[in-house]
């Protein structure tokens, strides 16, 4: 049998080691893709530290061990099962990890992101059978998945932009939520961060025509601006206490003659406190929407009556669909998604545990952290 590297974690909490083990058959409505660059995330170093296991302590969030993590792969199809006929070999692909049972009622009416076993295939999830049908992430030289998973990508995208899918997809599913287009106004609460960089990337994309975005260092919020100086308005907002009255709010009614704007997507982090996403609700315009993808764990204080007399629409919205990707991968094809402003720093296989280890240091957003697995050491 053929074999392949990948990186295994054999203990929650410990290191990654590179392991020599069978290259995987697909069966027969899934397919083997070679791995030519996988997306790391920030969050991953949290995970594989056992985050979910001090929350449930079965620990059923996360993958049978040894693990092979990754959670954003895109490289090219090297063998497809008997039953797929519309994937051949060679052809260039991101594979998104969202995995779900198939055969529930929300499997069944079209919406698997509903699903009460869906998981991310390379990272955790909510089904210990799905993650053993599908025990292979990113971080190894080959994979299986469902030929249902497959983003066909255009020649102009690179493997390492398309290893980025995870961010701008989560970004683009939360902003169809809301509506995003021409005529529309969007707040981006973290706009220089991993998820709000790709979301304004998007809304220029998506033809917002005006994006407001927060955050607190001054120099990526300017990066950030250049993108498109007369579209993308930024303020550096401290943390502070929220209300109506807010310096935020003014500036953003402000811009919009004083009614506020039409969405707001929220991406700032676990560790912001609650307080930093109230004040980018009360921007919102009567009638406006807000989708949460950031996931900020402290408690909302919202006012129910508030948010009932001003038809406020509140959310959340996790990753996105395989359609989803294929139109982000079809505006990267026509030029309208631009991404050149991504820093991509590649490193081997071999060198994921200091990856992990030094995700902070990085230039907000701009930088993307990618594990190159045909390069071993």
């Amino acid at each position: 049998m053929p074999t392949m590297i990948a990186a295994r974690l054999h203990a929650y909490g410990s290191p990654m080691t590179l392991d020599r083990i069978e290259v995987p058959e697909p069966r027969p409505n899934d397919v083997l893709v070679e791995v030519k660059a996988c997306g790391v995330v920030p969050n991953l170093a949290r995970v594989v530290s056992n985050f979910f296991g001090t929350l449930t302590p079965d620990n059923k969030m996360m993958p049978p061990l040894p693990a092979i993590f990754g959670l954003d792969p895109a490289g090219v199809v090297a063998k497809v099962g008997s039953q797929v006929w519309s994937v051949r070999p060679g052809e260039r692909v991101y594979v998104n990890p969202g995995r779900s049972c198939g055969s529930c009622r929300m499997c069944r009416g079209g919406q698997p992101y509903d699903c009460p076993n869906w998981t991310l295939q390379g990272y955790f999830g909510r089904s210990q059978d799905i993650m053993r049908a599908y025990p292979y992430g990113g971080l190894a030289q080959f994979i299986t998945a469902p030929a249902t998973a497959l983003v066909k990508l255009p020649d102009n995208l690179s493997f390492e932009s398309a290893a980025r899918f995870g961010y701008l997809g989560t970004a683009y599913s939360a902003m169809r939520k809301v509506g995003v287009g021409p005529g529309q106004t969007l707040l981006i609460n973290g706009i220089s961060g991993q998820l709000g960089l790709n979301a304004a990337q998007l809304a220029l994309a998506m033809g917002a025509t005006k994006i407001l975005g927060t955050g607190r260092n001054q120099a990526l919020l300017d990066r950030v601006k250049i993108l498109a100086p007369a579209r993308i308005d930024v303020l550096s907002v401290p943390n502070a206490p929220h209300g109506p009255t807010d310096p935020l709010v003014a500036w953003a009614k402000q811009a919009t003659d004083g009614h506020g704007v039409d969405g707001m997507i929220d991406c700032l982090p676990p560790g912001a406190p609650a307080s930093a996403m109230m004040r980018a609700l009360f921007c919102l315009r009567r009638g406006g929407r807000a989708v949460n993808v950031g996931a900020v764990l402290e408690t909302l204080p919202v006012n129910a009556f508030w948010m009932m007399t001003n038809r406020i629409g509140l959310q959340g919205s996790v990753w996105f669909t395989t359609g989803e990707g294929e139109d982000m991968a079809a505006m990267a094809g026509a030029g309208t998604l631009n991404l050149a402003a991504l820093e991509h720093r590649v490193s081997p296989l071999s060198k994921v545990n200091d990856v992990l280890a030094g995700m902070d240091d990085r230039n907000g957003g701009f930088t993307n952290f990618v594990i190159d697995p045909t390069r071993v050491g």
